[in-house]
């Protein structure tokens, strides 16, 4: 959100397009904030870790700030080294709940909330805890993939690898999937 937002004003100032990093980084807001909805929803927190994600937010908000004005390529290597981490939590929590060390989770029971099920489109019959986590850990691939491959480019003038339509006058179209390079490509790969 925060790489989106600078990226947007700085369109503005200079009255240029974006190449399209713009609605990549809002893509990549939006589905983080679908992944808190779902487990805020799982868990009703009270007043008190709401309390704790207002501050969270004021501090990694102000900090992303700074960080993507100082440096978004910096910035983009740490956030896709973040979700890596992530991708590492979410595939422990995968293993846990097949060995049965997660119990409430293990549960034929458990639902999984109706904003997961229709976001992530999840059918009838694959609704578990476990299938919730795979879709969450495929979306932290993407990042890590996505922010990797943002930091490895020149963010002044290099398109948005992960559009269909680069620059004005580009006739090159080349859909990328991130999740099939966990480094994220080189700027080589993406403008060569």
């Amino acid at each position: 959100m925060v790489a989106g937002m600078l990226r947007h004003l700085h369109s503005l100032r200079r009255l240029k397009r974006d190449n399209g990093w713009i609605e990549t980084l809002l893509e990549e807001s939006y589905n983080e904030r679908m992944h808190l909805l779902t487990f805020m929803k799982m868990s009703e927190p009270g007043w008190f870790m709401k309390t704790m994600i207002l501050g969270a937010q004021g501090v990694f908000f102000n900090a992303m700030f700074l960080s993507y004005l100082i440096s978004p390529k910096i910035t983009h290597r740490f956030v896709g080294y973040l979700e890596e981490e992530a991708v590492h939590t979410y595939t422990r929590c995968i293993h846990e709940i097949e060995r049965g060390d997660l119990p409430k989770w293990s549960d034929p029971a458990f639902e999984v909330p109706e904003i997961a099920v229709t976001y992530w489109r999840m059918p009838e019959g694959k609704r578990s805890m476990r299938d919730l986590l795979l879709y969450i850990r495929a979306d932290e691939a993407c990042h890590r993939g996505v922010n990797h491959t943002l930091s490895n480019l020149n963010n002044k003038e290099d398109p948005n690898p992960f559009v269909s339509d680069y620059k004005a006058g580009s006739d090159r179209q080349r859909p990328i999937n991130p999740a099939l390079k966990p480094t994220g490509y080189e700027r080589e790969e993406v403008i060569g």
